[in-house]
């Protein structure tokens, strides 16, 4: 793992502000000091949840998106150190490893322009690195028994972390997915529009659930091909919250019985809760609590394998309310 960044104390005294007879979640949550044998010091550290970062956004530009992703990564560093460490956020339980560096790929991609086809191609190819690299440390972490959660880029990377984590446990996994897209498209080369996909294809998913998915935004093409795969089960924002033609808590339910008891990841994308920041921000989503019920309602089960949130693109006016809203996710996969 050449390109994994270590998150070290000089950093955490960096963002730190402490104060006095307060404790911050930065002060108690576990680091590593050394970058060999990640999978034998993981193994052997008594912690359950793994917390590192995937500052990219090359997935985004390969399938024609904004780009900004790569910045989540930092936005939420600076929060979740700063929260109260307290009998409810149990920072001993996690460890913060740090991020995937890809410096290079992200200055590749700054010379390409999205309207010219063979550069849309070349980014679809460095998409595949950050897959090797994804898949490699999940496989990591899950292989020494503890849960990633991840944090940024773009949703390519859901099918380095389904992929990781189906070698590790050596059997298909299933997904529970909240967006407002399918990320279901053709196997065109490698973007944020496709992981899952491609993981279906390859034999790493065994079931998939889409919750809250957009019908003004998912094609007749994706609609034929879900509704054709019986693996494959979602409902609408717009049957959820628009036209109440099914209620919240029935939906999780349905979801919940489609993945079963097989272990399972959770994803989380940012595109789907109102008024975020992200690559395709909406103006009609999921409230951030109904996001956070969605997610503790998952993360309260044995065979949930990790936690995937991504797409959020915040700037220098909305970083603090991008970082707050993944620290809340974080720290809410934590409770549970």
């Amino acid at each position: 793992m050449d390109n994994l960044v270590l998150f070290n104390n000089a950093t955490r005294n960096k963002l730190l502000n402490k104060r006095s007879g307060e404790s911050k979640f930065g002060q108690h949550v576990q680091v590593l000091t050394s970058i060999s044998n990640i999978y034998e010091q993981l193994k052997n550290l008594d912690v359950k949840y793994v917390i590192f970062g995937l500052p990219e956004d090359i997935g985004v530009f390969a399938n024609h998106g904004k780009r900004g992703t790569a910045k989540a990564w930092s936005a939420t560093l600076k929060v979740l150190l700063n929260i109260q460490s307290n009998q409810f956020t149990r920072a001993n339980n996690a460890l913060i490893l740090g991020h995937l560096d890809f410096t290079n790929e992200m200055l590749a991609v700054s010379r390409l322009n999205s309207s010219r086809k063979k550069d849309v191609l070349r980014a679809r190819k460095l998409v595949n690195n950050i897959d090797d690299s994804v898949t490699h440390l999940i496989n990591q972490i899950v292989l020494a028994g503890k849960k990633p959660i991840i944090i940024g880029g773009g949703h390519n990377n859901a099918y380095g972390n389904i992929k990781g984590t189906a070698l590790a446990l050596g059997k298909k996994i299933n997904v529970v997915n909240l967006d407002a897209h399918s990320d279901f498209r053709d196997k065109e080369g490698r973007h944020s529009g496709n992981g899952f996909s491609y993981a279906f294809d390859e034999g790493f998913i065994n079931k998939y659930f889409i919750f809250g998915l957009h019908e003004n935004y998912t094609s007749d093409k994706v609609f034929k091909v879900l509704n054709k795969t019986k693996q494959i089960l979602y409902n609408t924002f717009e049957d959820l919250e628009i036209r109440k033609k099914t209620k919240f808590k029935y939906e999780l339910q349905r979801a919940s019985e489609h993945v079963g008891d097989d272990y399972f990841g959770i994803e989380i994308d940012c595109d789907a809760i109102e008024n975020i920041p992200s690559s395709a921000m909406t103006p009609s989503g999921f409230t951030v609590n109904k996001s956070r019920q969605f997610l503790d309602y998952f993360a309260k089960k044995n065979n949930v394998c990790y936690l995937h949130i991504c797409e959020a693109s915040p700037t220098k006016k909305t970083a603090t309310k991008i970082g707050k809203l993944i620290t809340y996710l974080i720290t809410d996969f934590i409770k549970a």
